[in-house]
């Protein structure tokens, strides 16, 4: 809370309410000024994107919260909903400062890249991406499970209407689908978070992470668990509740691709890390193995079907159910090495992912196809995109040097430290052949999108990227290369915070040998350190 003091004014609100006060300017913009309904949101998004900077340079990573919970700094508090002890609580640890930097740079990003492809009901639109913004900030700062919750459901109105009033042919069923799914996951984590609070008489996350573990029996924290745990792997979204997915990826305009794929998917890892294993260990780790697996699954089935894939957005898509595949995975092998990649891998598919939908929506604009056989020689046709699309490519591939290296990199380790404990590598050695997988189909892609002779005489003379397309992809590809180089950049804010998350909840965790029967590892040892102090297993 002294952080909050220091800035003078409240402002972890300010950051999260920000792009909804955009949302109200543009309200009262005529819609014929389509200039200024386009310029609005970008100085409230990139206001947004500098509050969120200046917030990270005041963010202390070495913060020790009490002995049963993890610090959070900037913390607001006040009355809500008195009667129900609903309250206003908002924070951020180390795992959601990644997440908010990650939203407010994709934020910037998804208005650059509406400027020119959205030519109708631009108010509307903007209208809507900005309070989308408001809505995915708040769920990653909310210490309130009723306050988590609004921002998760109000997230769910902004990007139905993206999808179905801006989207492509298809928009009205995808639109539909995705409502569908979310909103059944939602319902369901709505009945979870009244029984909780049935059983421990609070919302307050931090509190439920202290209570909970003792007062939920075995067996209603198992049921606990999956209305919380279907809820979040519904927005993973893991296979086979992943259907939704190359629907709504495909028909969203870019912004919205860069959203879903940037934000809302680690929404779901996201609430596993802040809800599922704090609340309910003893569940976690019963549930574990058919996490791992699921996840394995995930890496797995994703990358096959984007072998398949004859729409680069399509294809796209289902590299995000692989990518999405070794986040779980590195959750739930519960060792720090694991648990630092999964963390690092959401920001990493966040830049990567978000990079690729922007570049395969600048070659929609030129060329209104997404068809890969459309293509060919685009090398030629498009030198500076062909280029910058090689780089995101390999980024995405896991190229050393480049940001998706270090995240894969630490997940495989993590399970393969986990097999070592357990005698059962097969989750390790089947995640490592998806990487070899996201290689076929990535650069089978490029291939043919770029390589050889243009055939295509539609091909010809396209316009190359323009300035706006540039700075957007630029913004991006600063991350890509600067974690790739120095990953520690994001490494030390959410270490304390992952170390502290596994040693707070190790206890919990060692009074069940589930796991072992499963072919898992055992839990870590409650506060180990080593040399100096540091963490078992930190990255350095």
């Amino acid at each position: 809370m002294g952080l909050t003091l220091e800035f003078g004014f409240p402002v972890l609100s300010t950051l999260v309410f920000l792009p909804a006060l955009g949302a109200l300017v543009c309200l009262l913009i005529p819609r014929e000024r389509a200039g200024a309904l386009r310029a609005v949101p970008l100085v409230f998004a990139v206001a947004t994107g500098l509050l969120a900077l200046l917030i990270s340079l005041g963010f202390e990573p070495r913060a020790v919260g009490s002995e049963t919970q993890v610090a959070y700094q900037f913390a607001e508090r006040m009355p809500w909903i008195g009667p129900l002890g609903v309250e206003y609580s908002i924070g951020l640890d180390g795992i959601s400062m990644l997440m908010v930097l990650l939203t407010a740079l994709l934020g910037i990003v998804a208005v650059l890249a509406s400027w020119t492809s959205i030519e109708h009901r631009i108010k509307e639109y903007m209208i809507c991406l900005l309070l989308l913004e408001t809505a995915m900030l708040g769920v990653f700062v909310a210490l309130d499970l009723v306050l988590f919750y609004v921002f998760w459901e109000s997230m769910l109105i902004p990007m139905v209407l993206i999808i179905g009033a801006w989207g492509g042919p298809r928009r009205v069923y995808a639109a539909v689908k995705f409502f569908i799914f979310t909103m059944f996951g939602s319902v369901l984590m709505l009945v979870g978070i009244l029984w909780l609070h049935h059983l421990t008489g609070t919302f307050s996350i931090p509190e439920l992470a202290a209570r909970a573990p003792a007062a939920v029996a075995a067996s209603q924290g198992e049921l606990l668990f999956l209305l919380f745990g279907i809820a979040f792997a519904i927005k993973v979204p893991l296979v086979p509740l992943h259907t939704w997915l190359p629907d709504a990826h495909t028909e969203a305009p870019t912004a919205g691709s860069i959203l879903l794929a940037g934000v809302l998917l680690k929404m779901g890892a996201y609430g596993f890390l802040r809800m599922c294993v704090p609340f309910f260990p003893a569940a976690t780790v019963a549930f574990a193995p058919a996490l791992v697996w699921l996840g394995v699954i995930g890496i797995l089935y994703g990358g096959a079907c984007a072998l398949a894939q004859r729409d680069v957005k399509r294809l796209v898509a289902y590299s995000s159910v692989s990518h999405l595949g070794f986040v779980i995975l590195g959750v739930f092998v519960f060792n720090l090495q694991g648990l630092q990649g999964a963390i690092l891998q959401m920001v990493n598919h966040g830049l990567s992912t978000g990079a690729l939908f922007l570049l395969v929506g600048v070659m929609y604009e030129r060329r209104h196809t997404r068809d890969i056989s459309e293509y060919g020689g685009m090398w030629d046709a498009m030198p500076l995109l062909a280029r910058l699309f090689l780089l995101v490519a390999l980024s995405s591939i896991g190229l050393p040097g480049l940001n998706g290296f270090v995240g894969e990199w630490l997940v495989l380790t993590g399970a393969l430290r986990a097999g070592h404990a357990a005698g059962n590598y097969w989750p390790a050695i089947l995640a490592t052949l998806g990487v070899v997988i996201a290689a076929a189909y990535l650069l089978g892609m490029y291939r043919r999108v770029f390589f050889g002779e243009v055939q295509n005489p539609r091909n010809r003379g396209l316009r190359d990227m323009v300035r706006r397309e540039v700075i957007a992809a630029a913004l991006l590809l600063v991350g890509i290369v600067g974690l790739g180089v120095y990953p520690r950049a994001a490494l030390g804010i959410s270490e304390r915070t992952a170390f502290n998350w596994l040693d707070t909840h190790a206890q919990a965790l060692e009074d069940v040998d589930v796991g072992r029967s499963f072919g898992m590892p055992q839990p870590p040892t409650r506060g180990q350190r080593g040399p100096g102090g540091a963490p078992v297993g930190g990255v350095r």
